[in-house]
């Protein structure tokens, strides 16, 4: 079951694209963007990828930072990253706890064919690390400026 809006955010470590860990408990004091993609260099997951980078500028002036989340690899993200010149950090979570933990892991259909996945998520933390609103089943393209525009109704 997917973390619900007014509670805290589990707190977590994991490596980023360059191999450093990383916890969400280091952001505290900022408002975060955690969002779970299933994989790198995917049609969809580059889509949603390439509009947060395509909107980051915003994101800084509003002092919000970017953490993406996937099951790929730390190879897989820092290419990923560097491919596409991604601004912010790729955290790898290939063993998927992180995403057990936040509820966005499970059962997927594609095709006719079932299998284990992440549910694309995006969680808007605050800077007390409280859960603001959680997003749902996520549309890669239009996902970057609906949080923008969200961000912009809380100011």
């Amino acid at each position: 079951m997917v973390l619900n809006a007014g509670i805290v955010a589990p707190d977590f470590t994991l490596p980023n694209e360059e191999g450093i860990e990383i916890s969400l408990s280091a952001f505290r004091g900022q408002k975060v963007i955690l969002y779970f993609y299933p994989k790198d260099d995917t049609p969809g997951c580059t889509k949603e990828a390439c509009h947060f980078r395509d909107d980051y500028a915003e994101y800084e002036k509003l002092g919000v930072k970017i953490l993406g989340v996937s099951p790929s690899s730390v190879n897989s993200h820092g290419k990923f990253k560097s491919k596409y010149q991604l601004p912010f950090t790729l955290l790898a979570d290939e063993e998927h706890k992180v995403c057990e933990l936040y509820g966005v892991w499970g059962r997927k259909k594609f095709m006719g064919k079932e299998y284990d996945g992440v549910f694309r998520t995006t969680f808007l933390i605050d800077q007390e690390g409280m859960i603001e609103k959680v997003y749902k089943n996520v549309k890669p393209e239009p996902h970057s400026k609906e949080i923008l525009d969200e961000l912009a109704l809380r100011k």
